[in-house]
């Protein structure tokens, strides 16, 4: 029976070689996050049910382990950012797939070498790896992102590298032929060598290049601005057996976005964080853009409060530095280049944000207090 390997390793080269010694037994393999708590990591195997655990000190029988089917690859935790986390199944035929629509578009040359500095429990991070795989090139793995040793690793050859936004703030990206960003909403200004993704763990890594589907992607919109994919890298299904796509193959993503005039996607959020106040629609992230550039302001998530009068009024919840904003001063940066309607009725200061370990929002996570006086 085809065994599910839960890789409860740091990140490097032994990391690496596990992957491959499973796949050469014909097992699949669950990358196990090095930052989750131990209650955590024991819910983890508990949902993922592998039937050997591989750590520093030996290798541990699972509990109630369970099989996989013939060529699967991966068992993948999602982020949890929009509830609990599901175990992605990724075959080795969608990995392939993967790696060689990625490698193609950002025309992967013999002279280059990935640069895997993200966590390998995400797909961010664990794609860079089996991309590296699947197509022969040259790979360095950190235990860690490090802004010293990412320069370091470019100035020992490493030409690629997969970042995030936080991350991309702490290098200089110039040093690398290509800087493959995602994760969360880039900044608005970027370097000619960093592209865009979207995509998501079930699609096996990011499938939309800087607005454009990977060869071998089908991207549509259904009629309310939902987001459809379809492609040979998607998964299998979840390890619970369940399968988010249609009969037709069709992935459902639960963001919202629109094709520009340019036929670009823009990736406008997820359906549930659209704020509809008053009858107009906001989309948080242009207006967290927006007051991330204001003095007083740390950290930002803009959510939205039940209103009798506007059926919902939109929340700044900030985390602020040694002197907090003015709800004043907020909306009137707001208006100044958003729609009136999109300026925070309310200011809530928090201590911290509920994010991933990437660092992505949970705003479904974020708690509602008694606003701050302005």
């Amino acid at each position: 029976m085809n065994r599910l390997v839960a890789l409860d390793l740091p990140a490097g080269p032994a990391w690496v070689d596990a992957l491959q010694r499973a796949w050469d037994d014909g097992d699949a393999v669950l990358p196990v996050d090095q930052r989750l708590p131990g209650p955590a990591r024991d819910d983890l195997l508990a949902r993922m049910r592998p039937a050997l655990i591989r750590r520093v000190d030996g290798i541990e029988r699972g509990s109630d382990g369970e099989g996989v089917d013939p060529g699967d690859a991966l068992v993948v935790a999602t982020s949890g950012s929009t509830g609990v986390p599901k175990g992605v199944v990724l075959t080795h035929a969608a990995v392939a797939a993967s790696a060689r629509a990625t490698s193609e578009r950002l025309g992967v040359e013999p002279a280059d070498r990935w640069l895997a500095c993200l966590p390998l429990a995400h797909i961010g991070g664990l794609s860079v790896v089996t991309r590296a795989i699947f197509t022969g090139t040259p790979l360095t793995v950190l235990p860690e992102f490090d802004a010293d040793r990412v320069t370091a690793a470019a100035r020992a050859g490493a030409t690629l590298v997969s970042l995030v936004p936080t991350a991309l703030r702490r290098v200089d990206p110039a040093r690398f032929r290509r800087v493959v960003l995602g994760g969360s909403r880039p900044p608005d200004a970027l370097p000619a060598n960093v592209v865009t993704t979207y995509g998501m763990t079930e699609t096996g890594s990011g499938v939309v290049y800087d607005g454009i589907p990977l060869e071998g992607v089908e991207l549509r919109l259904d009629i309310d601005g939902e987001i459809l994919l379809r492609g040979a890298m998607l998964l299998r299904g979840y390890r619970d057996g369940t399968d988010p796509r249609d009969a037709d193959g069709w992935l459902r993503t639960g963001d919202l976005g629109r094709l520009e005039p340019n036929g670009r996607l823009a990736v406008d959020g997820r359906r549930g964080d659209l704020i509809i106040t008053g009858g107009e629609n906001v989309w948080p992230e242009p207006v967290e853009t927006v007051l991330r550039t204001c003095t007083g302001v740390g950290d930002v998530a803009i959510v939205a409060r039940p209103d009798p009068e506007w059926g919902q009024v939109v929340v700044a919840v900030v985390v602020p530095t040694a002197e907090p904003p003015r709800l004043a001063d907020l909306r009137a940066a707001v208006k100044a280049v958003l729609p009136t309607y999109s300026a925070p009725r309310e200011l809530l200061l928090v201590a911290s944000l509920p994010r991933t370990a990437l660092g992505k929002l949970k705003r479904g996570d974020v708690m509602l207090g008694a606003p701050a006086e302005d």
